[in-house]
């Protein structure tokens, strides 16, 4: 419920982005050189399919987030750039593919997403599972977050992923409450919180993850209540970002929020309990993947230092 003293920002006329949006061209010889490795093995990643305004400096520092299960969405989301219609079938090898890539480039940290996959029983969660089981019997010491869809809720799909061993379970919300049914039609507020607070009870031990944007119409206290629901569900780690409309067919930007206030939602998560925040302008979910889970782990083992 949005209060009469706070009422939701009116559409903005798409204009220049603020000076705090520069970032450096894409064009470095790592990121070059993992193009070339991530095109020569057919695979897709969610830092170009969704337009990330990182993938300059994710991949120029050797990390990148590899998109499984195709690049085609069963839903259509208004805020993203990955095309939707029907996937068709599942390329079987794609697992092996991925493993040996992340162990050519030599990785420490990888992250696996998808696209959505409702035209499948199990929504894709074994090719999850097979791609997380083929990276651990290649590179032992390579930690592995997944970002996972919503699964439409089903338990089994979750708890296959899970146990397969990855060492984050990331789903993210992205929007408040009431925002969210017009960004994201086919999915389910309380169907992602419930996802999230499964995760614990399949594996206590297991950091839990989500992220959110700003600038699509939510208020200050939407998101501290969306905070709020997350915390409720017993998610650890949290990724605050502008959303930043890849076209005009997509969703407007309703406001850009100034670095200051990404500072002041960072402090509000961390006193809510959030092992970890970051929040900034640029800030996407797969953002220093890596520190958030060191820390979410230090805090998960040592709670007393914590």
């Amino acid at each position: 419920m949005v209060s009469k003293s706070e009422k939701p920002d009116s559409p903005t006329v798409e204009r220049k982005l603020p000076d705090w949006f520069r970032v450096k061209a894409p064009g470095g010889e790592n990121f070059l050189e993992i193009r070339k490795k991530i095109k020569n093995a057919s695979l897709n990643t969610v830092c170009e399919e969704a337009a990330c305004p990182n993938i300059g400096e994710c991949w120029d520092r050797g990390t990148a987030t590899f998109m499984i299960l195709g690049d085609t969405c069963t839903r259509a989301c208004s805020y993203c750039n990955v095309k939707t219609g029907w996937p068709g079938t599942i390329d079987m090898a794609e697992p092996i593919r991925v493993a040996t890539t992340v162990e050519q480039m030599g990785l420490s940290y990888a992250v696996i997403t998808s696209v959505d996959r409702d035209d499948l029983p199990d929504y894709g969660s074994d090719i999850f599972a097979q791609t997380i089981t083929q990276i651990r019997h290649r590179i032992k010491d390579c930690k592995i977050e997944v970002l996972i869809p919503d699964f439409e809720g089903e338990f089994e799909s979750l708890e296959r992923v899970i146990k397969s061993g990855p060492h984050v379970l990331n789903h993210n919300i992205e929007t408040v409450r009431r925002v969210f049914r017009k960004v994201r039609p086919r999915g389910n507020y309380d169907v992602s919180l419930q996802l999230l607070d499964r995760v614990k009870k399949i594996n206590p031990y297991m950091p839990s993850k989500s992220g959110m944007m700003v600038g699509l119409g939510e208020t200050r206290s939407e998101i501290h209540e969306t905070m709020t629901d997350l915390r409720d569900a017993n998610c650890d780690l949290l990724t605050i970002g502008q959303y930043l409309r890849p076209s005009k067919r997509h969703h407007p930007i309703i406001r850009f929020y100034h670095p200051e206030e990404f500072k002041d939602l960072e402090q509000a998560g961390l006193e809510m309990g959030f092992k970890h925040v970051a929040a900034g302008p640029l800030v996407r979910s797969s953002y220093h993947a890596d520190e958030q889970h060191n820390a979410a782990v230090d805090k998960i083992l040592n709670p007393v230092n914590s």
